[in-house]
């Protein structure tokens, strides 16, 4: 009878899940977007990574805008500039083209962004990591935008960047700037590479030489100095595409993670006193089980099965199955992923985007993931493995299990894509969160999720003694027995970000008994009886400072 009963529950839970519904907005929501990785039929490297896209409230009116990194062609072939695309949301379900206007129509090889309030003004900032040179973009606070890459000390340091994180990682209240690179490519240096021995293909990062992140220091006057050396962060054999920072063992100081291209991943470990040791090999992340290092793309951190610790994703090459590193909470992480049904779905697929959400607001995190491969004859060799691929969705059962519900959520949602970013935010303030996706040489996708009947309370922070955005705090939110944590973290995904307000699924309470917020200054705020179906803006050391009920105003 209790195996029945076991059962049913689940199923119960599984087929209530089946009415949520992501429907593809892009066109009615105004965004008209290319990507251009300058591909002219040389395939040069760069053109297969990109490319990124991130969500930034930049103007403060609580509805979170979209940012789209854009590629450019390569030098001696013609065609039309492309750039940074920032569309303004308009609170009606449509977005509208700012960025000439925000002063952000720049050519570059983009490839990624971060979002943060490097200089604690209240305004968010831009980070657009590229081919070349990288570029750092302070808001102004009137709608526009201006280019301080010099000026902060940025300028003249060229690589081939891909992911990006702003961390505080000293904890003096001025957010650092985190930056991975992949390999040391230049379009002189292209090497040729086949597949099936008569066409030229993208060669894989073997070819190429590692290239170390950096780690940029906040001086605290506009400026940031580069602290890779002195932190113990330099590392010339990475090849890195993923960035998360999360708080590995509770202790309150952020610690770094890479994911690496066919070199192992690396783990930074917070000294807490400026400094960091690697351990990605005694942690168990740096190889595969069998003892390989895998190609690691995206990541992301997240405490999925609430025991109170952030455990793991990170997306693999085809082949290699996605890594889901379970935190064992003594410094040692465990991949599950072999094991379960995450594991074997993700088994051929390639990833890239990818992170964890509630998508159906249970209050468990449920995993998306990015799929799309490198390589457009790659069928000619691999029958099983194609170049465009669906997304995966799993849903968390609890327990540690999950259930992919991709095919059930949407037809459009489910195509297959040859995605590379990913990110999510509630963009029409419903308390349901919605995906964009970014494809390589391809549109910009973006889903409203729809039918949901579940709760869900959102968490703003805004630090004083912290940085701004309150970037590094946990927020720990507890409704009956239900027991959940959250970071605030910049980052994550592949070349991308997702919005900085926190949202808890919670079912069908109405209210969380209490909240909990450790602040990276030290400072904890303690909330109590606070109402499901609105968002809350807790500023440091004065709690609730405003609130929002949800407004569904378009469907």
């Amino acid at each position: 009878m209790r195996t029945f009963l076991l059962i049913f529950t689940l199923s119960s839970l599984y087929v209530a899940a089946q009415q949520i519904q992501f429907r593809d907005i892009t066109a009615q929501a105004g965004i008209h977007f290319i990507h251009n990785n300058g591909a002219f039929g040389k395939k040069y490297l760069p053109e297969t990574m990109g490319p990124g896209c991130a969500f930034i409230d930049y103007d403060n009116d609580g509805w979170p805008d979209i940012l789209l990194i854009n590629g450019e062609n390569w030098p001696g072939h013609a065609g039309a500039a492309t750039t940074p695309k920032l569309y303004h949301n308009n609170h009606d379900g449509t977005f509208t083209d700012v960025t000439r206007k925000a002063g952000l129509g720049v050519s570059m090889y983009g490839m990624g962004a971060t979002i943060g309030d490097y200089d604690n003004d209240g305004f968010d900032d831009i980070f657009i990591s590229a081919l070349g040179q990288s570029r750092l973009f302070h808001n102004n606070g009137n709608g526009t935008f201006t280019d301080v890459t010099k000026s902060a000390g940025l300028e003249g340091t060229l690589g081939f960047s891909t992911s990006a994180a702003w961390v505080d990682y000293d904890r003096d209240g001025k957010l650092d700037l985190v930056v991975a690179n992949y390999v040391d490519w230049s379009e002189k240096g292209d090497l040729y590479c086949t597949i099936d021995g008569a066409h030229k293909s993208y060669c894989t990062p073997e070819s190429y030489k590692g290239s170390s992140a950096r780690l940029w220091h906040n001086l605290g006057n506009g400026k940031f100095e580069d602290a890779t050396q002195k932190a113990k962060f330099y590392d010339p054999t990475s090849k890195s595409l993923g960035v998360v920072v999360f708080d590995l063992d509770g202790d309150g100081w952020p610690d770094i993670l890479l994911a690496n291209d066919t070199q192992p991943n690396k783990l930074y470990i917070n000294q807490h006193d400026g400094t960091f040791v690697e351990k990605g090999v005694s942690a168990g992340i740096a190889f595969s089980e069998d003892g390989v290092a895998r190609a690691g793309m995206g990541v992301d951190a997240a405490d999925y099965d609430r025991s109170g610790k952030p455990s793991l994703i990170i997306t693999n090459f085809a082949n290699q199955m996605l890594s889901l590193y379970h935190n064992e909470g003594n410094g040692l992480f465990v991949d599950y992923a072999p094991a379960s049904e995450v594991g074997r779905a993700t088994l051929v697929t390639l990833g890239f985007g990818c992170f964890f959400f509630d998508y159906d607001n249970d209050g468990w995190q449920d995993i998306f993931v990015a799929d799309g491969h490198i390589e457009d004859a790659i069928e000619r060799v691999q029958k099983r493995v194609h170049y465009a691929e669906p997304p995966h969705l799993f849903r968390n059962l609890g327990s540690g299990k999950f259930q992919e519900v991709t095919q059930s959520v949407g037809t459009d949602f489910a195509s297959p894509k040859v995605a590379r970013g990913a990110a999510y935010a509630d963009i029409d303030d419903d308390g349901f969160l919605d995906v964009l996706l970014t494809t390589n040489a391809g549109r910009a996708y973006l889903y409203h999720s729809q039918n949901g009947t579940n709760r869900s309370l959102r968490v703003k922070l805004v630090g004083t003694k912290s940085n701004r955005d309150g970037i590094g705090a946990n927020v720990r939110v507890v409704s009956g027995k239900d027991d959940q944590n959250k970071s605030v973290h910049s980052g994550s995904s592949y070349l991308s970000q997702s919005e900085l307000t926190l949202t808890f699924g919670m079912g069908s309470s109405v209210k969380a008994d209490s909240i909990e917020i450790k602040w990276p200054s030290g400072q904890v705020d303690k909330l109590s009886n606070i109402n499901a179906g609105q968002t809350i803006t807790v500023q440091e050391g004065k709690g609730v400072i405003a609130a929002r009920t949800y407004s569904k105003t378009w469907q």
